[in-house]
């Protein structure tokens, strides 16, 4: 697998804030909307639960997760988004996604997971908050993501720190013409997307309902940055 510029385990920050979905103009029982279709809030709960049960798992194997649990919802629901997105790049790019494709990438995974004598649904659910449920979408993300670093780079992978930031930076911008393209709300109850670091997180209540946008950070940036509410592509 080729070096990739977004890390397996995405950054999220804490909480959540308790206001009716209808405030943001999504529909009863959506957890978050794009142009590409809802994601329930069904969908959503049954995920978590997903990965509930695969941290309880891994805990009676001696693993603890690496993402903090009480932010399950926004960790689920930001890689629900993050298929979405990339799905998304991946029609803007005329990326095409094959079984075998997919396949490789898993087995890649299954071969790192091996490595710490963990499955490759352990190793998810430990590492990068994915539920085990979702193992094949992360195979198709990563499938994507490689096409399009190759098509940014021209097929030569950058050797130097300031190359690969470079890299990230092209990436983090085609991530946010996608979003963008899609339209994405997120139910206020479990945050708002933030186009510093393409995660669900936690806002003010003024903020959620003005849809201001915090002073801007680089697409790359940590969830120590200040997040950014609104797309700067």
């Amino acid at each position: 697998m080729r070096r990739t510029s977004m890390q397996l385990a995405a950054a999220v920050l804490a909480g959540g804030l308790t206001v009716a979905a209808c405030g943001n103009g999504l529909k009863l029982g959506s957890a978050a909307t794009t142009s590409s279709g809802r994601i329930t809030t069904t969908t959503l709960t049954n995920q978590v639960a997903n990965l509930s049960a695969a941290y309880k798992v891994i805990k009676r194997k001696g693993v603890n997760p690496q993402r903090p649990v009480g932010q399950m919802p926004q960790q689920v629901l930001s890689w629900l988004l993050t298929f979405r997105i990339y799905d998304k790049i991946a029609d803007q790019h005329g990326i095409k996604v094959t079984q075998t494709q997919v396949h490789s990438q898993l087995a890649s995974l299954t071969q790192q997971a091996s490595q710490q004598k963990l499955s490759i649904n352990d190793y998810v659910a430990a590492a990068g908050a994915v539920p085990p449920d979702l193992v094949p979408q992360i195979g198709r993300y990563f499938v994507i993501l490689s096409a399009l670093e190759t098509r940014l780079d021209g097929g030569k992978p950058p050797t130097s720190q300031s190359g690969q930031q470079a890299l990230q930076t092209k990436v983090a911008h085609q991530q946010c013409l996608a979003a963008k393209d899609l339209g994405i709300k997120v139910n206020p109850q479990y945050g708002a997307l933030d186009y510093a670091t393409f995660q669900v997180v936690s806002v003010p209540s003024k903020l959620a309902s003005a849809g201001s946008a915090a002073p801007s950070a680089r697409p790359s940036a940590s969830a120590s940055t200040a997040p950014r509410f609104t797309p700067p592509c």
